[in-house]
């Protein structure tokens, strides 16, 4: 837990948004891995995306090891930058035809309600999320905080700490024992 101590509340929320956002991108290359990536390729020969065999495992690729740097925080800003190539692609090619919102009730039978297609709203909030998570930072619990930590030159032992101890989100004065 010492990558986790001193990181204030708003830090954790980062955190959270890191496993949601990370996760939704891994969930959304598993279905297209489990379903095959031949019936992906077919969507989006459908659609007349180019090269539509190589640019679906383009797709899961960003997807799957983007999601995964996501969920560690690791090259959060790098691995946004092809995950949201991927979010305004899939807008323009396929959600912007149905609107904004991602529910729409067409209607209520006895089987239940029926759903049309989504609109960009969700490629809009994943949007959103990485552009936090770029500005914010990763949050704790990141394996790019750990990196920094290990590879900064000069880095002072425990005990030599500039002369503080942080204890919650207040900084305590305490003997400098190096």
């Amino acid at each position: 837990m010492a990558l986790a101590r001193g990181s204030s509340p708003s830090e954790w929320s980062l955190f959270v948004l890191r496993l949601v956002v990370g996760g939704g991108f891994i969930a959304h290359a598993y279905t297209k891995l489990s379903r095959g990536p031949d019936a992906f390729a077919a969507v989006l020969h459908a659609l007349l995306v180019p090269l539509p065999h190589i640019t679906a495992w383009l797709t899961i690729l960003v997807e799957l090891v983007g999601g995964l740097a996501v969920v560690l925080g690791a090259f959060v800003s790098v691995a946004s930058i092809p995950l949201a190539a991927v979010l305004v692609v899939a807008m323009l090619t396929v959600h912007g035809h149905y609107g904004f919102n991602s529910i729409k009730l067409i209607a209520v039978t006895a089987a239940g309600p029926q759903f049309g297609p989504p609109g960009v709203e969700v490629n809009v909030l994943y949007l959103a999320c990485l552009i936090a998570l770029v500005l914010g930072g990763p949050g704790p619990l990141a394996a790019d905080r750990l990196l920094r930590r290990r590879a900064a030159p000069g880095r002072p032992g425990r005990l030599a700490l500039a002369g503080h101890v942080r204890v919650g989100p207040l900084a305590v004065e305490r003997e400098n024992l190096g």
